[in-house]
């Protein structure tokens, strides 16, 4: 309690240097500005209708089913283009002429069936249907084999199986990614030969979150389970723009891989070393780190979404909690933890054109105090467009 009180004067003191010392208001971006967006990408719709028509047949069903089931990557994805011309071009020969044309025009698909109900029940009949949709959210235009058309409800799915073909978010370049863990892995582990079990390296000293809590997946059904992902946000270079140094998710590698499928997430995943965050602040001093969460619609750990947007969401939480809305290594001798820095009045103006796409930006992190709310188990809140609280995580270091 006492370190909450010494925090909360701190945080006065610092509020009355601001009122003193920094009066330069933040000014939002233009209207025209965050009105200019890019063009969105066409929905395949004629591509699905075809695809479904082609499932009347018992054959090219039994390949489809086949070729799910036997998928190594997530929720048992393919790539739709590479599918069609997979095993001698098998697929395209149950589909009308053009189809592969149609492909080829269309942006990188990948199907699969995202409801896990659908995939159990699912045998290969006719009994299916084949859907399509851009963003999350917006309501899926779906076909039977019969050629039949059907708008879904975005919310819930249907009692009927669906197989989706959507926007591509695997990474399919790679291979798929396997799970590392750091401790309790269960299982056995070789020795030296005298059939000791070799104990897994100690997890570096650094930045790590032990639970997440969202209020909502921002995951529509049709895009099945949701890929939260949490960036370390910096300055890029000595430019006036961000960057990620480092992102925590279900397609990273050993203590930088979590997976919350759920609402709820605990554990402890490792977000920045102490390592990375000590050569971040000799190259960047003065400038503090963000801790921002998106729902990844795109390529793993790349965060793609209307630069305008993000810029607006940095300004309104920025000008809500006088740019207490970034974080550093706080530690002393007697304790270590992550604690509220200052954010650089520029970071939000100049945004890099990377951030461009669908991905769902859940909320820039803000510590508890700063908010001036509480939330058991919890340290920062995330914080959306209109500074909505979209969930609690909890930040320490170790």
């Amino acid at each position: 309690m006492l370190h909450r009180i010494l925090i909360i004067g701190a945080l006065a003191a610092a509020a009355a240097s601001t009122a003193c010392s920094d009066r330069t208001p933040l000014s939002p971006p233009g209207d025209a500005a965050l009105a200019a967006s890019a063009k969105a990408p066409q929905k395949p719709e004629k591509l699905t209708r075809e695809f479904a028509k082609a499932l009347k047949n018992p054959a090219f069903r039994a390949y489809v089913k086949a070729q799910l089931d036997a998928s190594p990557f997530r929720e048992h994805k393919l790539q739709f283009q590479t599918f069609l011309g997979a095993n001698g071009r098998r697929a395209l020969r149950y589909l009308e002429q053009g189809a592969e044309q149609d492909a080829q025009a269309a942006i990188p698909l990948e199907i699969y069936i995202p409801v896990a109900a659908h995939r159990a029940a699912w045998t290969g009949d006719e009994n299916v249907l084949v859907a399509t949709a851009i963003t999350d959210r917006e309501a899926p235009i779906a076909f039977n084999p019969q050629g039949g058309r059907r708008v879904l409800d975005p919310e819930t799915p249907p009692a009927t199986p669906v197989i989706a073909l959507v926007p591509v978010e695997t990474d399919f370049s790679g291979g798929p990614q396997r799970m590392e863990c750091l401790e309790d892995c269960g299982g056995g582990g070789g020795g030296g030969g005298s059939g000791d079990v070799v104990p897994p390296p100690a997890p570096p000293a650094g930045l790590y979150m032990t639970k997440a809590h969202f209020v909502q997946d921002f995951e529509g059904w049709l895009k099945g389970n949701p890929e939260f992902e949490v960036h370390i946000l910096g300055q890029q270079g000595q430019t006036d723009s961000l960057t990620t140094y480092q992102c925590a998710g279900e397609r990273q590698y050993g203590p930088y891989f979590f997976n919350q499928d759920n609402l709820d997430w605990s554990g402890r995943v490792l977000l920045f070393s102490k390592q990375q965050l000590d050569q971040y602040n000799a190259a960047h001093p003065g400038q503090n780190v963000r801790v921002f969460v998106v729902e990844d619609d795109d390529t793993a750990c790349d965060i793609k979404t209307d630069p305008d947007r993000f810029q607006k969401i940095i300004y309104q939480i920025d000008s809500a909690y006088q740019r207490l809305t970034t974080g550093n290594d706080s530690s002393t001798a007697l304790r270590k933890w992550f604690g509220y820095g200052r954010a650089a009045y520029t970071t939000w103006q100049s945004l890099a054109s990377f951030f461009k796409s669908n991905d769902e930006l859940v909320g820039n992190a803000v510590q508890d105090v700063i908010v001036g709310q509480f939330y058991p188990g919890y340290n920062w809140f995330v914080k959306g467009e209109n500074t909505i609280t979209n969930g609690w995580i909890n930040l320490v270091m170790y």
